[in-house]
């Protein structure tokens, strides 16, 4: 498939609709329940873990951050869902950070770290804002935000239910959202919350209690940027690049998808990556969501090998999506 060949005409965009609820519970943007039912996670437990991952991976060598020139943003890829995102002149930002060897509720069990981060925490310049993208536990990591509280203070952004947790842990600068609510960033600039087809939990109690999504992200002097958080495929993509689109660079999960009869619900699988990165009509994207903690069945490089397959089916190169190194900077063109 060529990416300039005409796309399938789309219904006319209606009002913007914020996140729906069934009693407590958030519902998915096509108004499906969140998640699999506890019986299938069971199931997929009793499969086992399948492709062992290495104990380790050392990252490539690479250099410092530097502040962008104007007309760019500086795109930092920490690892996971963790990217550095700096504007010219500011705003600073950070999606999702963990730096923590576990995403896990417990600090002797649960996901470990396979990769370092792709900066040390100590490199960071201030922060000004930190985008949450949802509740679980390697996208919000409290010791992580803590540490970043005590250095930086920065404000949060993230999803309507998420500010009480926050507070237990001192962070009361933050900043709840619906779907397609905006934020201003600091020094110019503002954040959009996404819809997103996923779900939120902390524990067995508190199932899609609090709104989980992505963020359109406006620079201070133009240009936009995709954060798209966690999601399954819908057509929510194809409205976000509808309402919020072109954005010049996408940050788009590629991993944790096996099994598939499981993960369909939660996550994209690469092949359905590309297919949102056309419906968001970016003009560049970065992988995200691989390689540093084993969630799900696939081996570490499978979302990698898969991506490129998905890429050539679609006849696109492969600068326009493509694998980051961890601790890698990409300078990208605003408004280009």
């Amino acid at each position: 498939m060529n990416d300039h060949a005409p796309q399938p005409r789309q219904p006319a965009l209606t009002a913007p609709k914020g996140a729906q609820r069934r009693g407590r519970t958030f519902l998915n943007p096509d108004g499906s329940i969140p998640g699999q039912p506890f019986q299938a996670l069971w199931r997929m437990m009793r499969e086992g873990k399948g492709q062992p991952w290495p104990e380790r991976v050392a990252n490539p060598p690479f250099p410092p951050p530097a502040p962008p020139p104007p007309g760019h943003a500086a795109v930092t890829f920490i690892g996971h869902a963790s990217f550095l995102i700096r504007f010219h002149g500011g705003p600073t930002l950070l999606t999702d950070p963990i730096w923590s060897e576990r995403c896990s509720p417990f600090r002797f069990a649960g996901p470990k770290r396979v990769r370092p981060p792709g900066l040390d925490f100590d490199a960071l310049p201030p922060i000004d804002t930190v985008l949450l993208s949802h509740n679980h536990y390697d996208h919000c990591d409290i010791p992580t935000l803590k540490r970043l509280h005590r250095r930086f203070r920065p404000r949060i952004l993230t999803g309507l239910g998420n500010a009480s947790l926050l507070a237990k842990h001192g962070m009361k600068e933050v900043a709840e959202l619906d779907w397609w609510q905006e934020a201003p960033l600091p020094q110019g600039g503002t954040a959009r919350f996404l819809p997103a087809r996923h779900f939120s939990a902390r524990g067995l109690h508190d199932r899609a209690q609090s709104l989980w999504g992505g963020f359109a992200i406006a620079g201070p002097q133009g240009g936009r940027l995709c954060f798209t958080g966690d999601s399954a495929w819908g057509e929510h993509f194809w409205e976000i690049g509808a309402r919020c689109g072109p954005f010049d660079l996408a940050l788009i999960p590629i991993g944790a998808y096996e099994p598939r009869w499981f993960m369909q619900v939660v996550h994209v699988n690469p092949e359905e990556a590309v297919r949102a990165f056309l419906d968001l009509r970016a003009r560049q994207a970065l992988a995200m969501h691989f390689g540093t903690f084993k969630l799900t069945q696939e081996g570490i490089d499978a979302p990698e090998t898969a991506l490129r397959a998905a890429r050539e089916a679609a006849g696109l190169a492969e600068e326009r999506f493509r694998v980051p190194g961890c601790g890698e900077t990409v300078l990208v063109p605003l408004g280009a």
